[in-house]
């Protein structure tokens, strides 16, 4: 018996919206990561890009659980010596919110041109506001 590959004209991409509004951030990242993958489908192949599109609405208000909003640091360098940069998650939601989910769901896709090119289906907006309703996006729950 053969192992069956899913041809590029096969592939159909849904589009899914996701509302963030008082989720933890981990569990909203796991389920986007799992759709943009393709692993919630029977045709699943690790090296071809068979996931979905997916619109994650009210970034900015996600939520951390413990004492996690007080104590994560997210991390950058400029490339210049000593040009280390730490931004508190507090600061990180209130100027950039999309960024948060979007880094989140960074880390839990391949490190490669695949993982990449996933990341582009992935639109993050802080506000309840997306301008992809001609492409039909079903709202999923998590």
């Amino acid at each position: 018996m053969k192992t069956y590959t899913p041809k590029a004209h096969e592939i159909e991409a849904k589009w899914w919206v996701v509302d963030a509004a008082g989720k933890p951030l981990g569990r909203i990242a796991s389920q986007v990561a799992q759709l943009l993958r393709g692993k919630h489908k029977p045709m699943y192949t690790p090296h071809l890009d068979t996931g979905d599109y997916v619109v994650v609405l009210n970034a900015a208000q996600v939520e951390l659980t413990g004492r996690k909003a007080d104590q994560k640091v997210y991390f950058r360098h400029s490339g210049y010596v000593g040009g280390n940069k730490e931004i508190p998650f507090r600061r990180m939601i209130e100027t950039h919110p999309e960024r948060v989910v979007e880094l989140a769901v960074k880390g839990m896709l391949p490190k490669n041109a695949l993982g990449r090119r996933m990341r582009r289906k992935l639109k993050v907006y802080a506000g309840g506001e997306h301008p992809h309703e001609s492409q039909q996006p079903e709202p999923l729950e998590l």
